[in-house]
C-alpha cells in the first residue's frame, strides 16, 4: 500500500470502510459474546453525538479545555460514589483497563519507593486468574508478578497469598470479578492482609464495576468487593464495558490524593515548558471524556438497573441451559454476567469452530481449554437461538470428521517432535511452524490444541508474536 498520490471523494471513502466492515464479527446482530457492550441505539446515539462534540478536544492541558477538566472529575466523583467511596477518593479517566492496571502497579512502585527507599526489587502477587495486564505493567515498570495458582472454585486463595509476602511486596491484587471463570475473589481477606503488612490492596474491577453494584441492588449474593472494603487502596473499572460508554474510557480509583500523587509525571526542566501527564497518555481524547461522561448521566441508576435486570436474567438461562447440556460444564460459580464453559468428552474448540461456522463469536480459552462469553443488554433477543445452535454444535462436535483427523495428525506430530529433538531444534520448528500457519481462518482448534501441547516448551511467546505479526502484515 503507497501512500496516495491524490485523494478521493467522502462517498467512495464511505463505501471502502463499509467494505471493510464486511470482514468483522457480526457484533451488531449480538452475534458476539465479548468486545462490544450494546445497550439499545438510545443510548448509543447519546454517547456518539458526545463524542462527536468533543471530537477535537485535547484533555492534555486541562487549562485550555476546562470544560473536559469538570467532566473528568465528575466522572470519576460517580464511579467513586457508586463503588463506596467517600470524600477523599480520587482518581483519573483513562484509556481502559489495561492503562488502568498500568497506573495502578506504577503507582504502587512509586509509593513503596517514598515508603521504603530500600525496595530495590519491589513485587505484586497476583493470583493466577488476573488479567495479563499486570504482567505487562511488571514488564514496563521493572516490578516481579509473583503468581499464586487458585484454589479449585478459581478464586484467589488469601493464605497463598500471604504465605507468598516478601519485604520486597508491595501491592496485592484480587479480581471483581476474574476475567476467564467471571468469579470475586475474596477481597475482604485479600484487604486484610495487605493492611496487615502495610501494603497496597488493588481491585481489578474493569468488568464488574458498572455492573456488580446493580447485581447487589437485584439482591445477588455478591462478595464486598469495593472501598466499603476495609484495607482496599486502588479500584479500576471500564466505562466502556458496563458503562455503555464509547471507547476508550476507564477509571482509575486511589483511596486517597496522596496515592495519586504517586501516579503523575512530572518533567519541570524542558525547554518547551513544564510537563506533566497524569496517566500514560499525552494527548487524551476529548471524545471519549464527554461520551463517557455523558453516559453516566443519561443512564442514571435507573438506567443501568434496568439493563443490569436483562443482563442478569438472560445469563442465569444461559448458564442453566448449557450445564443442562450432558458434555458441557460451567466453570466455577460465575458471579456476574461473564463465564465460561467446558467440556470433559469433547474438544470444545471444535464447539467454538461449528459455532463460529453458524455466525457466532465466543473466545477461546486455555488452562483449562474453555470458551468464554460475556452477556450484554443484547443478548436477550438472541440467547435463544444461541442455545439452539450451540446443540447443533454439540452434536457435530460429537461426530467423525476428516478435520478433525487432520487436527489430531498435527497434534500427535507435535507431541512426538517435542520428545525427540533438541530443544534449540524444536524452537526453530515452532518459528517456522507459525510462519506458515494459518491465520484468520474459520476453524481454530487445531491452532489452541497445539498451544496447548506447546506450553511450557519456552519459545511459544516467539511462536504467538509470528501469528501477531502474520495477522498485523498487509495482505
Amino acid at each position: 500500500m503507497k501512500f496516495p498520490e491524490k485523494g478521493i471523494n467522502k462517498e467512495k471513502v464511505m463505501d471502502m470502510l463499509r467494505a471493510f466492515q464486511e470482514k468483522d464479527k457480526a457484533w451488531k446482530d449480538a452475534k458476539a459474546f465479548g468486545y462490544v457492550y450494546q445497550a439499545g441505539d438510545e443510548i448509543l446515539e447519546v454517547v456518539k453525538e458526545a463524542f462527536n462534540l468533543y471530537f477535537s478536544a485535547n484533555a492534555l492541558n486541562p487549562t485550555v479545555f476546562e470544560s473536559l477538566r469538570q467532566m473528568e472529575t465528575e466522572v470519576v466523583a460517580m464511579a467513586a460514589d457508586l463503588l463506596h467511596g467517600n470524600e477523599a477518593t480520587v482518581g483519573s479517566m483513562t484509556s481502559g483497563g489495561t492503562e488502568s492496571i498500568l497506573m495502578a502497579v506504577k503507582t504502587a512502585r512509586e509509593w513503596a519507593r517514598k515508603k521504603d527507599p530500600g525496595i530495590f526489587e519491589p513485587e505484586i502477587i497476583i493470583p493466577d486468574s488476573a488479567h495479563p495486564a499486570f504482567h505487562k505493567a511488571c514488564h514496563y515498570f521493572n516490578l516481579a508478578a509473583v503468581v499464586v495458582p487458585v484454589g479449585p472454585d478459581f478464586k484467589a486463595v488469601p493464605a497463598a497469598m500471604e504465605q507468598a509476602i516478601t519485604s520486597n511486596t508491595v501491592l496485592i491484587v484480587g479480581s471483581a470479578p476474574s476475567f476467564p471463570q467471571g468469579v470475586v475473589d475474596p477481597i475482604e481477606e485479600i484487604a486484610a492482609i495487605a493492611k496487615k503488612h502495610d501494603l497496597l490492596c488493588h481491585v481489578d474491577s474493569c468488568v464488574g464495576g458498572f455492573m456488580l453494584p446493580f447485581w447487589v441492588e437485584l439482591g445477588a449474593p455478591i462478595p464486598a468487593f469495593d472501598f466499603a472494603v476495609d484495607g482496599v487502596t486502588s479500584i479500576s473499572a471500564d466505562i466502556h464495558k458496563y458503562g455503555y460508554a464509547a471507547k476508550g474510557a476507564s477509571v482509575i480509583l486511589y483511596k486517597n490524593a496522596e496515592l495519586r500523587k504517586a501516579q503523575y509525571y512530572v518533567y519541570a526542566n524542558w525547554s518547551g515548558g513544564i510537563y506533566a501527564s497524569p496517566s500514560m497518555a499525552g494527548t487524551r481524547p476529548g471524545g471519549a471524556i464527554a461520551a463517557a461522561w455523558a453516559a453516566l448521566k443519561f443512564m442514571g441508576k435507573d438506567g443501568y438497573l434496568e439493563k443490569a435486570k436483562s443482563v442478569k436474567k438472560t445469563t442465569e438461562y444461559l448458564m442453566k441451559d448449557i450445564n443442562a447440556i450432558p458434555e458441557l460444564k460451567i466453570l466455577g460459580k460465575p458471579d456476574m454476567s461473564v463465564f465460561s464453559f467446558a467440556s470433559d468428552t469433547l474438544d470444545v474448540y471444535e464447539i467454538g469452530d461449528e459455532m463460529g461456522l453458524m455466525g457466532w463469536h465466543l473466545d477461546r480459552q486455555q488452562l483449562p481449554p474453555s470458551l468464554h462469553m460475556t452477556i450484554t443488554p443484547a443478548h436477550e433477543e438472541v440467547f435463544e437461538q444461541f442455545l439452539v445452535d450451540l446443540h447443533k454444535a454439540v452434536e457435530k462436535a460429537k461426530k467423525y470428521s476428516t478435520h478433525k483427523l487432520s487436527k489430531q495428525v498435527q497434534i500427535n506430530s507435535v507431541k512426538g517432535l517435542k520428545k525427540i529433538l533438541p530443544k534449540k531444534i524444536f524452537g526453530k520448528f515452532q518459528e517456522v511452524a507459525a510462519k506458515h500457519s494459518p491465520v484468520g481462518g474459520s476453524r481454530s482448534a487445531a491452532m489452541y490444541g497445539l498451544m496447548g501441547e506447546l506450553q511450557g516448551t519456552g519459545n511459544l511467546d516467539e511462536m504467538v508474536k509470528e501469528f501477531l505479526h502474520q495477522l498485523m502484515t498487509e495482505k
